[in-house]
């Protein structure tokens, strides 16, 4: 880690204006959890499916804040994480106002699409940066976007645009999709759908599937039956949850590739990436929280650290200026990914390059060589600005 932390501590130190709730030398963060998370149930958690969540990725903004806490108490500032668990959506909004009522005006935002969405729009009018670091839903950067969301997990599209680069850059364009039908299945395949359409690939066959054993869906959970009959070059897996997924390679009729929620899998983490100061941080989290860093988890670490960045450029712990210079030009971010990261001013989506990987090791880094932008190559991933819907 850089020597960001011990600077950052000696100019909040000394820095002059600061608001009421910095008068104790602390800045606090909220974090906002949704305790029933789905997306955590332990079934889910245990089977470590790639590029979901590996556990609660609290612990990497937990991470993030050990990191510049030794210099802060040095220099007389504390920084301070506060977690909040609500049961249900009801409970978000006086969560955030009993948190903002002791000072935070930073939060977290490990929520369902739907939850952020909400909290989000009731929030607009309050002096609050809200950052999304789990959900993945593209409406949230496109007609649901808010001015004070911040999105650092990517998009859906930002993932499935990646994969979408690595299958032109191959040659493979003839696809074979299995399609599911649970929950996010049907926003992962509009996805797809469009990276297919923006670069070239071909769907031969969309084939529906069912999660389950039931032998009387036999032609829609057998993977041998579900591959037969059609000549493609990639298998194209559809699977929000990954559950059926991960018995899709080595099953089916073809050699093929396996690609999308199994196989090849683009993600915005990964455990062996070993590049640009990656094994440090790797070594960090999995020391605290004793399992390896995921994307989820990146997205905590990384939120913390987009707030200490603007702490050391402005010198000031006033949170007009701290969220201006976020939102602003200057903001550079090291995400350990060589790329210096930025926000999309139409959207505030984190630019970020994406992984393609298996469960062993990085394949490839998107955007690929030969995938231009004329202002920024990162913005081949997602929603560029000539497509934004997003109205702030």
């Amino acid at each position: 880690m850089r020597t960001w932390y011990v600077i950052l501590a000696l100019l909040v130190l000394c820095a002059s204006g600061s608001p009421s709730w910095a008068a104790g030398k602390n800045l606090i963060i909220g974090y906002l959890e949704f305790a029933e998370d789905p997306r955590y149930r332990e079934t889910f958690v245990e089977a470590r499916y790639p590029a979901q969540p590996w556990g609660r990725p609290l612990e990497g903004a937990v991470t993030a804040v050990g990191e510049a806490r030794f210099a802060a108490n040095a220099a007389g500032v504390e920084l301070k994480l506060e977690r909040r668990a609500v049961s249900r959506a009801e409970e978000l909004l006086p969560a955030l106002d009993d948190l903002f009522a002791r000072g935070a005006q930073f939060f977290l935002l490990d929520l369902p699409g739907e939850m952020v969405a909400e909290l989000a729009a009731r929030t607009r009018s309050k002096p609050v940066l809200l950052f999304n670091i789990s959900a993945l839903d593209d409406d949230l950067r496109q007609k649901k976007c808010q001015p004070h969301l911040m999105h650092i997990a990517p998009s859906r599209s930002m993932l499935t645009d990646a994969l979408a680069q690595f299958l032109v850059f191959r040659k493979w364009r003839q696809l074979l999709v299995l399609k599911g039908s649970q929950p996010g299945d049907a926003e992962y395949y509009q996805a797809f759908s469009r990276s297919a359409k923006r670069f070239g690939l071909v769907p031969k066959e969309v084939r529906d599937f069912t999660l389950g054993r039931d032998p009387r869906e036999r032609s829609q959970n057998n993977v041998a039956l579900l591959t037969a009959g059609v000549d493609y070059d990639v298998l194209y897996v559809i699977d929000a949850h990954g559950e059926f997924a991960r018995d899709v390679p080595y099953q089916g009729q073809k050699p093929q590739v396996v690609v999308g929620a199994a196989g090849l899998v683009a993600d915005w983490w990964h455990w062996s990436w070993e590049r640009h100061g990656a094994p440090q941080v790797n070594k960090r989290f999995m020391k605290r929280a004793n399992r390896p860093m995921t994307g989820y988890d990146w997205s905590a670490w990384m939120s913390v650290k987009v707030i200490a960045e603007a702490l050391l450029r402005t010198g000031s712990a006033d949170f007009k200026r701290l969220a201006a210079y976020i939102h602003g030009e200057e903001l550079r971010l090291d995400g350990t990914k060589g790329y210096p990261l930025t926000f999309r001013k139409w959207n505030n989506q984190l630019r970020q390059p994406i992984f393609l990987t298996t469960p062993d090791w990085v394949v490839m880094q998107a955007p690929l060589e030969g995938f231009l932008h004329s202002t920024n190559n990162l913005d081949t991933l997602g929603f560029d600005e000539r497509e934004n819907e997003c109205k702030f």
